[in-house]
């Protein structure tokens, strides 16, 4: 090793720096977690002040070794960490107050160093295995630790991301287990006995690696070996919660308590204080990569009225996108020949990665791959997101931006039945912070809305639909954040039928019957259910009857019926919504459509009411 690394001695020092830290630090607060800080303290005095390379004075330096607090509550002994190594500039004391950038549990702020949102458990490794499939996608060198709990490998996610991590080999992926054996409410399962973990790691093919979690010698030996490994490798550290006061250390009953003012100084008296050694991080050799190669992208030809189906545009233009950007990625939970994601693997399989059936897991890798620069689309039936819906919450808190795909939506689906339907989607995207929530309803918009959701921020979902429908749209057509289409309009419109999806087809074939019979109504198209122009569309839906008739496959809690009656609060305008309001079952699409009261005959039934 260098000769500026830090000795055994000093990093000690360190550790019960944190230490002292995070108790004044939970103290002052009132809250937080300081036991489950003291149980980490030389792991991550070795892995901040020793191990890890990074550039204190560039937080987006891409060579920077990458960090990730799986277990969030531990929060206050990483922001000491980063103070400590000059990296953030912050008061320590103003942790968990209202304005500060130090948060209970890690959320990204600016200036905070943080990427991350993490402290709902479980979620951490697969944003590793994020970061570190970037790593091996770029050639960079750098490497990804994940600090684990225990408690948290509990969480079935932990292991979609092991068994993966090990398929895709990623030796520069380092887990870090604090197995301190006391969880929120007592002993976790395994509690001491960590060779349970050390079995479970090495059957998902890691190396693993079981030490004394505060023998810093051991614990920079492990790290050295991780560095010759040919797998993932996970450090099992035997620990004790409270390490180092009397009073805390391995007792129950202390987790999620700050030691109480007058207990403070005995607390610290235990703690040897020592001044901070002198630190130099080691900086990442910065490594010459080729930007990614981008270029236009180029559209398809499809004609108004051909057929095609919604899903088999989203794969079309995703390669169209992949072909002219390689940080453009595929990320599919095997089915891929479903969501027509595959179309991406058949023209650039490097830029296509295979999650398998393990939906959470797909959506932390995503949030991992964004923040290496990659642009990921996650792919998978809108039925099973609901999986992940923990991973989609927690990332909408962080800064990576990705787009979700869910396909087969709705009781259109047919035979395959209610547990193939996703109805709860919309609701659940339209819910998270910042999310854009698409709905395409022919081949064009869907095409448009794929190379749209590539340049926005934050969470973007669209969803699409597993049967052919006529296009409706030329090439020139734009679709624009907020906005709606108008299909059919006149001046003597009697009310506003709008369809998002397949129930804009049902609404388009209501207009036609409506037509015969001298009943005019005009017709929208809701691609975008969020971000939505209410004003504008209140101001249309004036002019056109005063009357609004919404139909959605999909539930109506949280829905499009929900988001539009909203818009119209106090506008005089009327709304009917109509949505699958009864348990959906196996049958044919059109049967299903009208079983559930959301096809053609339903709006003409209510424009004739």
């Amino acid at each position: 090793m260098p000769d500026k690394k830090l000795s055994i001695q000093d990093l000690q020092s360190i550790a019960n720096i944190l230490r002292r830290d995070s108790l004044r630090m939970t103290t002052e607060a009132g809250s937080g977690h300081p036991t489950t800080c003291m149980s980490c303290a030389e792991i991550m005095s070795a892995l901040f002040f020793h191990e890890m390379r990074y550039d204190v004075k560039n937080f987006e330096n891409p060579d920077n070794d990458e960090f990730i607090l799986s277990k969030g509550h531990a929060a206050p002994i990483l922001y000491p960490c980063l103070v400590r190594a000059g990296c953030l500039k912050a008061d320590l004391l103003s942790l968990r107050k209202f304005g500060s950038i130090l948060e209970g549990h890690p959320v990204p702020h600016p200036g905070n160093w943080v990427k991350f949102a993490t402290g709902s458990l479980g979620q951490g490794l697969s944003i590793g295995v994020g970061v570190a499939l970037a790593g091996k996608l770029q050639k960079r060198n750098f490497r990804t630790y994940v600090l684990l709990g225990d408690s948290e490998c509990a969480e079935g996610s932990v292991y979609e991301s092991a068994q993966l991590a090990a398929h895709y080999q990623l030796n520069n992926l380092v887990a870090v287990l604090d197995a301190n054996r006391l969880g929120q409410r007592g002993e976790t399962m395994p509690g001491h006995h960590l060779e349970q973990y050390k079995n479970r790691f090495q059957a998902f093919g890691w190396n693993a690696y079981l030490i004394d979690g505060h023998n810093l010698g051991e614990i920079l030996d492990a790290f050295s070996k991780a560095r010759n490994s040919k797998q993932p490798i996970v450090i099992i550290c035997k620990t004790f919660k409270g390490k180092g006061v009397s009073f805390l250390e391995n007792k129950d009953g202390w987790h999620g308590k700050p030691v109480p003012k007058d207990q403070l100084e005995n607390a610290l008296k235990e703690i040897p204080d020592s001044a901070m050694p002198a630190v130099e991080i080691e900086k990442p050799k910065a490594q010459f990569i080729r930007a990614a190669e981008k270029r236009d992208a180029g559209f398809s030809s499809y004609k108004i009225g051909e057929l095609a189906a919604t899903r088999e545009a989203y794969g079309k233009a995703l390669a169209q996108l992949a072909l002219a950007d390689s940080s453009v990625l595929a990320v599919d939970a095997e089915v891929s020949n479903s969501t027509f994601a595959e179309d991406v693997r058949k023209v650039k399989p490097e830029q296509f990665v295979e999650c398998f059936v393990a939906e959470q897991n797909m959506i932390g890798m995503a949030l991992g791959l964004a923040s290496r620069g990659f642009v990921p689309f996650a792919s998978t039936f809108a039925a099973f997101l609901s999986r992940a819906h923990d991973q989609l919450r927690m990332g909408a808190l962080s800064s990576p931006p990705i787009t979700v795909c869910g396909s087969h939506a709705g009781v259109s689906i047919g035979e395959d039945g209610g547990s193939q339907m996703g109805l709860e989607d919309i609701g659940m995207f339209r819910a998270l912070p910042n999310s854009s929530v698409f709905y395409p309803s022919d081949a064009v918009s869907a095409e448009k809305l794929v190379h749209l959701a590539a340049t926005l921020p934050g969470v973007k979902y669209i969803r699409t639909t597993r049967a052919k429908t006529p296009v409706l749209y030329d090439g020139k057509e734009q679709f624009k954040p907020g906005e709606f289409k108008v299909v059919k309009e006149s001046s003597k419109d009697k009310a506003v039928l709008c369809g998002s999806g397949i129930t804009l087809h049902e609404a388009v074939k209501a207009y036609d019957e409506l037509k015969k019979e001298c009943i005019d109504a005009a017709v929208i198209d809701l691609f975008c259910i969020k971000p939505f122009n209410g004003k504008k569309f209140i101001d249309f839906a004036r002019k056109h009857g005063n009357k609004v008739i919404a139909a959605e496959d999909h539930y109506p809690e949280g829905g499009i019926g929900e988001m539009l009656a909203g818009a119209l609060v106090n506008s005089g305008v009327d709304i009917v919504s109509l949505a699958v309001r009864k348990v959906p079952k196996s049958g044919m699409p059109a049967q299903l459509l009208e079983f559930e009261g959301i096809d053609a005959k339903a709006f003409i039934k209510e424009v004739k009411k």
